[in-house]
């Protein structure tokens, strides 16, 4: 395989109707990978599926639509039991669904706080949908903020002391202490300041978005060497928050997450 051609690659990108998982789908998708495109709804993902073929003149064979609300964790489940049914050798998953934390406190109908839940929890449960054959890989669409971020272990949801910020943050810094969990071969990227609905929370003006998912699309060639729980600056892999390399907390966040998604024994 050549460092330009995916073909023999499957992808799923969680929240590719938009922004950068949008770009992310389409480079995929142009360099030959078939692509799971993953929406809100099946009607999203269907509209951003049109979208890549009509506009972007993407091969409709490579494009895969699927729902799933990332507010409802049932929903997740549902969607990771279809991909293991239908691609059962993904390579690759890039957990890229994010959305910025509400001014107002809003807890899921799972209990949990939005951001925390769409952003980090419903990418924890999905990971099953991962294969576990040799070259499969995670790669996490993180922030610079996770540096400015602290997961409060008695109050994940926030509920005593909610900032959009600090909610927004804790969510980032938990995927990325994700990516270093020995079950999974992850790495994290910040892909830039890009100008999506996200920007509000870091600048007036972004790059791109096709800019940053470039960045996402080289971790997924099998051609670009990872180390499991690296965390990447654009192209530079650069030391994460001191936080995310302790093999304590990473314990810690899978228990914790285990018991906020329903999974304890």
């Amino acid at each position: 395989m050549s460092v330009s051609d995916l073909s023999s690659r499957t992808v799923l990108v969680t929240g590719a109707t938009s922004g950068i998982g949008y770009q992310t789908a389409r480079l995929l998708a142009e360099r030959g990978a078939t692509v799971l495109v993953h929406g809100r709804t099946a009607e999203e993902a269907h509209a951003a599926t049109d979208r890549l073929v009509t506009l972007a003149n993407v091969d409709e064979a490579r494009l895969r639509p699927l729902g799933a609300d990332f507010t409802r964790l049932e929903e997740v489940e549902r969607l990771a039991h279809r991909v293991l049914a239908e691609h059962p050798h993904l390579d690759v998953l890039v957990n890229n669904a994010g959305m910025a934390a509400p001014e107002r406190h809003t807890v899921t109908a799972d209990g949990n706080e939005i951001a925390f839940q769409v952003n980090f929890l419903a990418h924890y449960l999905l990971d099953p949908a991962l294969t576990s054959e040799p070259g499969g890989r995670v790669v996490n669409v993180s922030s610079v903020l996770h540096r400015t971020g602290s997961i409060q272990w008695s109050d994940p949801n926030r509920t005593r002391r909610y900032s959009r910020l600090a909610a927004y943050s804790q969510s980032q810094l938990a995927l990325t202490v994700f990516a270093a969990d020995p079950r999974v071969t992850a790495v994290s990227v910040h892909p830039g300041i890009c100008a999506t609905s996200l920007l509000p929370l870091y600048a007036h003006e972004g790059v791109a978005p096709a800019e940053g998912a470039a960045h996402v699309v080289r971790l997924c060639d099998p051609a670009t060497e990872i180390v499991n729980g690296a965390y990447y600056d654009r192209e530079h892999r650069v030391t994460p928050a001191p936080v995310a390399l302790e093999e304590r907390t990473v314990k810690r966040l899978s228990k914790l997450a285990d018991v906020l998604v329903g999974q304890t024994a």
